[in-house]
């Protein structure tokens, strides 16, 4: 089963975003989204090349955030998609059934959608206000999940559901209570000065229900 933790890469030039994404994996994250987005396609690929090997040597999943030419490229563990991006079924037409297929979504349909089309994961949000992303969907809030979820259930729908969208760290006991995997996060922990302490408390918060 996928980790619980995921983080999305922050940073406006190739040196801060490999600088953030070491940060946080030397801290213990073991789930990198790369996201890079404006930025010339020479510059993408480089850094998308370093944070592979980087990836590789902490032995952490590395999945490109929109870009699937580039995820299959230079052989990413998988692509992660936004609603307006690439269809589901032709990014797996692409990649082949070994890599992670992960989907941005916003409602129940938008899951029965990617469910159906052979996602592997879904980034459902946002919870709530944002500046990470631009153009924001609807806030869900925990009611929101905790709906969704629900909905999934009656369906008999299975798939690991990601929360995402300004989550901070007391947010987490009751997002997990809604019945979600686990959480994916970006200035929270980009922005943290003690990231091994933080990645140790949300894996705490994360695991506490889990019998091993």
């Amino acid at each position: 089963m996928y980790h619980k933790l995921q983080y999305i890469s922050q940073g406006e030039t190739i040196e801060e975003q490999l600088y953030n994404i070491h940060e946080a994996l030397d801290a213990g994250c073991d789930w990198v989204q790369l996201r890079f987005k404006n930025q010339t396609e020479k510059d993408t690929f480089a850094l998308a090349e370093a944070v592979k090997f980087l990836c590789e040597e902490y032995l952490a999943n590395f999945i490109v955030n929109d870009n699937l030419y580039l995820a299959q490229q230079i052989a990413a563990d998988g692509v992660h998609l936004g609603l307006s991006d690439m269809k589901i079924d032709e990014a797996r037409a692409i990649l082949g059934n070994t890599k992670i297929i992960g989907a941005t979504a916003n409602t129940f349909e938008d899951i029965e959608n990617h469910i159906k089309n052979g996602c592997d994961y879904i980034g459902l949000g946002p919870f709530r206000f944002t500046t990470t992303k631009e153009k924001l969907s609807p806030i869900l809030g925990l009611s929101g999940y905790f709906k969704i979820i629900q909905e999934l259930k009656r369906n008999k729908l299975e798939i690991p559901v990601y929360a995402i969208g300004g989550i901070t760290l007391n947010d987490i006991s009751p997002l997990m209570e809604t019945g979600i995997h686990g959480i994916a996060v970006s200035g929270m922990l980009t922005e943290s000065d003690q990231k091994g302490k933080l990645i140790q408390q949300l894996n705490e918060k994360l695991y506490a229900n889990v019998i091993v």
